[in-house]
């Protein structure tokens, strides 16, 4: 059962992994249509990946309602939200889901009416957050956060009209600061994440990391 379960998803991860790589190398009519045929297989896998995720969903939050873990009123709405979308979007205004998407239905007044409002409200919630972390992480105690703090004041000065009415040279300071030296920290932050990136796939395809098969070892 053993082997089932765990040598041949590490035989398939390695063939698949190995195999890919070298199609990216290889331009070739045939390493092209199995791109073209990996990527079909990956948008149905995606599929039903929609569906696990969903059951997921649902599970954790009957299971709040069930056991009345603190807040499990709230899991109510997902349901209940769940549910009237389902069957607002299987209704599609009068015809069956399957047919050309009719505008102005129930389905788009909630789109509109409580998802628009409900991402902005959260928005402008995560203003207010990002001002509190800004205040904490700007108090120029080091010498670090006071280079950093000074960035930021110039930065924000020099994309707003009032920056070149209090001094015409902050705007191109504040350019240079964008593509200079936080161009460099992101392309830094870009090479260690593909770096990382590259180390787990190759941990993936050797059998390394198996965490995706549901056990530590």
């Amino acid at each position: 059962m053993n082997f089932f379960k765990r040598t041949i998803p590490l035989i398939i991860a390695f063939i698949m992994g190995i195999m890919m790589v070298f199609q990216y190398y290889v331009p070739h009519e045939a390493s092209q249509s199995l791109l073209k045929v990996v990527t079909r297989w990956g948008i149905t896998i995606a599929g039903f990946a929609v569906f696990i995720g969903a059951y997921s969903l649902f599970h954790l939050h009957w299971n709040k309602i069930k056991r009345k873990v603190p807040g499990w009123g709230y899991s109510n709405f997902v349901f209940f939200g769940a549910g009237i979308t389902i069957i607002f979007g299987l209704y599609n205004g009068g015809e069956f889901f399957l047919n050309d998407k009719q505008e102005g239905t129930m389905f788009d007044w909630m789109y509109f009416n409580v998802q628009v409002p409900a991402g902005a409200t959260m928005f402008s919630i995560l203003a207010f957050f990002m001002a509190s972390a800004a205040y904490r992480t700007f108090r120029a105690r080091t010498t670090e956060a006071t280079i950093l703090l000074a960035a930021a004041v110039i930065v924000m000065l020099g994309r707003v009209p009032v920056g070149a009415m209090i001094w015409e040279f902050l705007p191109p300071i504040a350019d240079w600061i964008m593509s200079v030296p936080n161009m460099a920290a992101k392309r830094g932050i870009l090479i260690g994440v593909s770096i990382g990136a590259i180390a787990t796939s190759l941990r993936i395809i050797f059998g390394i990391e198996r965490a995706y098969l549901g056990g530590g070892d």
